[in-house]
């Protein structure tokens, strides 16, 4: 089960700084171009898959992480 307050920390009500600065971690991620971590993914139907096992059905793929509005 997920953390109810690791949720509404995400879940932020308002657009400031000091709520979504937290998870800004650029400087983490791989560089353009190079293969990123495999991790877990689940349907919405709650079925299990894997970020390599979509990467083995497309050429190319974007992977967008969190609300960018």
């Amino acid at each position: 089960m997920a953390d109810p307050d690791l949720l509404s920390l995400y879940n932020y009500d308002e657009f400031i700084p000091a709520k979504f600065e937290r998870w800004l971690n650029f400087a983490a991620s791989p560089p353009l171009g190079e293969f990123a971590p495999d991790f877990p993914l689940w349907h919405l139907d709650g079925r299990e898959t894997r970020l390599s096992e979509i990467w083995s059905l497309n050429a190319f793929m974007v992977v967008e992480f969190g609300s960018f509005t």
